[in-house]
């Protein structure tokens, strides 16, 4: 999608080059180049970003028009395709700073949806691993909504739409990292509040059944049984057929209890809530 970009602006023939001239002071001769034609910089651009597949070059060469013709229509396409261009080249916070700048300027054009969009994925894009600080996630997600709510009916929403559902899920493995983390250490009550913030923010991603097994363990662990019960019953309700709910359920059998839903505990709670109990 982010490539047919280049094939939504006017591909202009190239101009003639330009011209130079000589000035002489004092004896000494000084070369002046003058402004470049914006139409001829821009498709230079074009060129460079489609035929030699330089993606770096050619937002230097975008950036030129908007130097050159700053109040220009040509400056404005450029500016927004110099965003693209360092997307592609994988210069995200160029690209960030190119779209921000092209929202600034212009709001109310049909391509701010657009612009709007190339910030939340130039953060997706440098969303680190579960094991590192997860600001660009955060950042990702904040940005993508705005675009849906900015520009709900627009593909990009669709797309922005998608990309929140991985940042989401990037976060819920995060939480069952750490919770695993402290479970592993004996620190259940640190573990649960992990997988509890995955069991109320992040139920529709796959790290819920996960979630909702760790916190059987560790229930049943502290001697806490209708929870352990709660937390076995809901994955059970909800996910019948993973093996989550069948390591859940065998922890719960093992000690002599049955899966049993608490209907006022904050587990089954979290899922009515939802629209999942």
């Amino acid at each position: 999608m982010l490539a047919r970009l280049a094939l939504l602006l006017p591909v202009l023939a190239f101009v003639a080059g330009c011209s130079t001239w000589n000035n002489w002071f004092g004896g000494d001769k000084e070369e002046v180049l003058p402004d470049e034609p914006a139409d001829k910089l821009y498709n230079e651009g074009v060129y460079l970003l489609n035929e030699k597949s330089d993606a770096k070059a050619a937002a230097k060469k975008f950036e030129e028009v908007d130097r050159q013709h700053p109040y220009s229509e040509w400056a404005r396409k450029s500016l927004l395709m110099s965003a693209y261009s360092y997307y592609e080249a994988k210069n995200y916070e160029e690209s960030i700073t190119s779209a921000k700048r092209y929202i600034s300027l212009h709001p109310g054009t049909p391509d701010a949806a657009y612009a709007m969009y190339l910030v939340g994925a130039s953060y997706f894009d440098q969303i680190p691993d579960v094991n590192r600080d997860q600001g660009r996630t955060d950042k990702a997600i904040a940005a993508l909504e705005e675009v849906i709510r900015k520009f709900p009916d627009t593909e990009y929403a669709q797309n922005a739409r998608r990309k929140i559902e991985g940042a989401r899920d990037q976060l819920a493995a995060k939480e069952v990292t750490i919770g695993r983390y402290y479970e592993s250490k004996k620190n259940f009550i640190g573990a649960i509040n992990r997988f509890k913030v995955v069991v109320t923010r992040y139920q529709t991603t796959r790290h819920v059944e996960e979630a909702l097994m760790r916190l059987t363990e560790c229930y049943m662990t502290l001697g806490i049984i209708p929870e352990a019960q709660t937390a076995a019953a809901v994955l059970g309700h909800n996910f019948p057929d993973s093996p989550w709910y069948k390591d859940a359920y065998q922890m719960v059998k093992g000690q002599g209890y049955e899966p049993q839903e608490n209907n006022s505990s904050w587990i089954s709670q979290a899922f009515r809530k939802m629209g999942l109990g």
